[in-house]
């Protein structure tokens, strides 16, 4: 997806999406395009999939598991507003340097990492003790 005018896929993209088709289709191309071109998202999104598989593995609770899936969903939506700001204050300076821009991009970066590090010890909160406790039968004589 390229932003240049020359786009035909988005040259409407300032339209109103005329049915809901559209709009799921337009927050999938988002999702897509962050995904492609976003490091930490792909890493969020595969240190996700390791801890659901993990919470599985360590059968835990329905209400454990969807403590999870919630914090793993808001950072990566988290990630997907960061990419969004860091989007339309790249379009709005061009390749100049302002300080506004650079706060902005820097809480929003800094919003991902406080949702980041609380994600991290609400996990090791939920997975730590069952993870201890199922290594520590399989280690047993």
């Amino acid at each position: 997806m390229s932003d240049s005018p020359k786009n035909p896929n988005r040259r409407l993209a300032w339209k109103v999406a005329p049915d809901l088709f559209t709009s799921f289709r337009y927050a999938s191309d988002g999702l897509w395009y962050t995904f492609l071109s976003q490091r930490n998202f792909r890493i969020h999104v595969a240190v996700g999939v390791f801890v659901l598989a993990l919470a599985v593995w360590l059968h835990l609770s329905a209400t454990n598991l969807a403590v999870l899936v919630l914090l793993i969903a808001l950072m990566l939506g988290l990630e997907l507003v960061n990419t969004a700001i860091e989007s339309v204050v790249d379009l709005s300076i061009g390749k100049t340097y302002h300080e506004l821009a650079k706060i902005a991009k820097d809480c929003a970066a800094a919003a991902v990492l406080v949702n980041g590090l609380s994600a991290v010890a609400i996990g090791c909160l939920i997975i730590l003790p069952p993870l201890f406790a199922t290594v520590g039968q399989l280690l047993r004589p």
